[in-house]
């Protein structure tokens, strides 16, 4: 089976397994968020009784169109001539379904530094969050959910891949692939998150034909990374400081994570990404922002 995978040949974030925090058709539309962000891709906004200036609602968050034969669509880097200077920093927050005794143990998949950090900094972010993560985590779950720096995406309900090989991973069934990313999105919601953006990221960055064929009734976009922060298993912050500062360019997706266990020096890296990009004279977006510019 083949395995699509962009830049996943350098992928010295992902080690083995990760246990820690492509095609398709240009056209963007925006659908109306709701309360499933999986119905959000396709429903309709409707206009609301109100005040004669009432504030307007804001945006939906974009999402791209089918890609053909109804697969899911894959949104990477945006490119262009004379593209601005913004990047998207992206966290994967990784839990697997079987780590619960781990956690219960004192491993921590968390990592409240980090979004303490992005905070204290002022970064926009976008997390895609994984649903074990959410039910480990509520409470941080509904922080991040809540914050209008931050949005969540979906990461699958416990970081079982969706093509095969892939890292060693356990693998989804196709049949139970779109449900698999839905129990994700219910756990963001029984969470209180409210910032969810119908966002997709395969675990390993693994997929093939029939998975983005799986995944059509969930309606997400399906987004991958130009960047890879390396910090998996990482002890060294500036390596990892480095290896995102030498790849980012204009409208890049950057990949790190959200975790301590796994990827300890992350919070540590961003101090220095952070005001190295924006003495380079780049902003910090969120992935919807990025595919709303591009």
């Amino acid at each position: 089976m083949t395995i699509s995978v962009r830049n996943v040949a350098a992928l010295g974030l992902l080690g083995a397994v990760l246990v820690g925090c492509g095609g398709g058709a240009d056209t963007v539309s925006s659908p109306a968020a709701g309360a499933s962000p999986t119905a959000a891709a396709t429903a309709k906004p409707t206009a609301a009784p109100g005040p004669k200036h009432a504030r307007p609602a804001p945006a939906a968050p974009p999402t791209m169109a089918a890609g053909p034969q109804g697969r899911t669509p894959v949104y990477e880097r945006r490119t262009g001539r004379g593209a601005e200077k913004v990047v998207a920093l992206t966290f994967d927050a990784d839990m697997t379904a079987d780590q619960g005794p781990r956690a219960a143990r004192g491993e921590r998949f968390d990592n409240p530094e980090l979004i303490a950090t992005l905070r204290r900094l002022r970064v926009d972010a976008t997390v895609f969050m994984t649903g074990r993560w959410a039910e480990e985590y509520p409470d941080q779950a509904r922080s991040i959910g809540t914050d209008p720096r931050f949005e969540i995406a979906n990461h699958s309900y416990s970081h079982y891949a969706f093509a095969e090989p892939c890292y060693g991973l356990p693998t989804v069934a196709e049949p139970d692939m779109a449900a698999d990313v839905k129990r994700a999105f219910d756990s963001f919601r029984d969470a209180g998150a409210v910032n969810v953006v119908p966002y997709f990221r395969f675990p390993g960055g693994c997929y093939d034909d029939a998975a983005l064929h799986a995944l059509a009734p969930a309606r997400v976009t399906a987004v991958q990374w130009d960047v890879v922060g390396g910090d998996a298993f990482a002890k060294d912050p500036d390596a990892v400081a480095e290896q995102v500062l030498s790849g980012v360019r204009p409208g890049s997706l950057v990949v790190l994570h959200c975790t301590r266990s796994a990827a300890p020096a992350t919070e540590r890296a961003i101090r220095r990404i952070v005001p190295e990009l924006r003495a380079r004279g780049y902003r910090f977006v969120k992935v919807s922002e990025l595919m709303r510019a591009g």
